[in-house]
């Protein structure tokens, strides 16, 4: 941490109020997009606590390298599997088989299943695009409201893309306070879970009959069209459902072995440094996207290497402003910022639990981004977190929780899924902004359980 002429004190909150503000108005009020917006606004925050210039380009230029060093290879991996599984039809695979499992009534369970697993691997775009024509239909079969299955599979995705590796905000998380990623993986996909589940379905479900008692429903006067295109790719060949979940399973179960095996057998044992290499993150999604090419070919009408270079264009912008995010949280770090708004958030004796999900969670409201949002809450608990006696896993969870709900109209996400699906802004709110707070919240109360067991459960301690 630098110090010397740079201020301290109560001003340091008033800066970090500010820096906060001038990236939101950047981003929503000037439009700027929100790489340039993160790194003007770390380059601003350092000049106003009296940063050595020099200090400040090097700090910026670590923490934007540091963060790409640690999360851009499976970024990029990760993407690359997710267009093998769209591309092949495994998606689709998928989300029928689940589907033809729960049955139409029992469908919004099935909904949220489907964007659970889907959301791992996709981006949320991708995910809603996919399943948008296919439950507008379902939706003017079962009766049942698009706003429930709006909110099944928006907070099912957003539950997995906060919560569940290998996708970047919990990465970037797991690498900021230092913690094992497989132990992280398992706990976190549990909770994930039990987020999507009440904020997702039981939720879903309440909006639904909501929606029947005051007779609140879509007309759906644009399905014929629809309907002939899912048709279409019905009776397309697609590879089928247990492959295509091979895919996933293949570095995910990499990872967990190279978690899980050495607390196992120790760290002494001849087979760990082994294991550890298989579930190192990059060799193992490496090892995913190898599997999901070779078992995917017969099913793909373009090349691989053109779905790989695909991938890879998607990835660009993304890891741009996850490294921007990372350098922004540097400089938060080094300035003080971070431990000062911490330690006076804790003098409020606020659980740090708590603390993490509702840093997270203003940030969140404020600019949009729930990457932004994780990396920065992240960078500022750090040092807490490691002083504490909460297990870091419970508090990386707690952080992740944070970004999940609250969307506002600042997030793109938000107009994505009133987009994609065709339902009004306010249906949007009470689907996804509220949804996703209930589950967000849903999270907090889980790992709080969990924490009262950490002296019992395993990688907890």
């Amino acid at each position: 941490m630098f110090s010397g002429d740079m201020v301290t004190g109560p001003l340091l909150i008033a800066i970090f109020v500010l820096a906060i503000a001038v990236l939101l108005v950047l981003i929503i009020k000037c439009q700027l997009n929100a790489f340039v917006a993160l790194l003007v606004t770390a380059f601003a925050t350092g000049i106003l606590v009296n940063m050595p210039l020099a200090d400040i380009a090097q700090t910026v230029t670590d923490g934007f390298g540091g963060t790409l060093g640690s999360i851009g290879m499976v970024t990029g991996l990760g993407v690359m599997l997710g267009k093998f599984m769209f591309e092949s039809g495994g998606i689709e695979s998928i989300s029928n088989k689940i589907l033809g499992a729960f049955g139409e009534k029992k469908s919004p369970y099935a909904v949220a299943l489907s964007g659970f697993i889907t959301g791992i691997p996709v981006f949320g775009d991708v995910v809603y695009i996919m399943f948008a024509p296919m439950l507008r239909v379902l939706s003017k079969k079962t009766k049942i409201s698009m706003v429930t299955f709006a909110c099944c599979i928006s907070v099912a995705t957003t539950c997995t893309f906060a919560l569940v590796l290998p996708t970047a905000p919990p990465l970037a998380v797991g690498e900021e306070l230092g913690i094992e990623i497989g132990i992280f993986f398992f706990y976190a996909l549990i909770s994930a879970f039990v987020g999507m589940f009440v904020g997702g379905i039981l939720y879903g479900n309440f909006l639904n009959k909501q929606d029947q008692k005051n007779n609140h429903f879509y007309t759906f006067e644009d399905l014929d069209q629809e309907e002939a295109e899912i048709s279409k790719v019905d009776n397309k060949a697609r590879m089928g459902a247990g492959k295509a979940l091979s895919i996933l399973l293949v570095p995910i179960i990499l990872i967990l072995l190279g978690s899980f095996v050495p607390l196992a057998v120790g760290q002494d044992a001849k087979i760990t440094p082994y294991v550890q290499f298989l579930g190192n993150k990059n060799f193992a999604m490496l090892v995913g996207v190898i599997y999901a090419a070779l078992i995917s070919r017969k099913y793909l009408v373009k090349k691989v290497t053109d779905i790989m270079t695909e991938g890879a264009d998607q990835v660009g912008l993304i890891l741009l402003i996850t490294g921007a995010g990372g350098a922004f949280g540097k400089i938060l770090q080094a300035t003080g910022i971070a431990d000062y708004v911490a330690g006076s958030l804790s003098s409020f004796s606020i659980p740090v639990l708590v603390l993490c999900f509702l840093i997270a969670q203003i940030i969140r409201c404020a600019q949009g981004s729930t990457t932004v949002a994780l990396m920065t809450t992240a960078a500022i608990m750090s040092s807490t977190i490691a002083a504490g006696t909460i297990s870091p896993i419970l508090c990386a969870i707690a952080i992740c929780a944070g970004g999940i709900g609250l969307s506002l109209p600042n997030d793109s996400g938000f107009w994505a899924i009133s987009r994609f699906f065709k339902i009004s802004v306010q249906d949007t709110i009470r689907a996804w902004t509220i949804g996703g707070f209930v589950a967000g919240v849903t999270i907090l109360i889980f790992v709080s359980i969990l924490s009262l067991f950490q002296g019992f459960l395993p990688g907890l301690m």
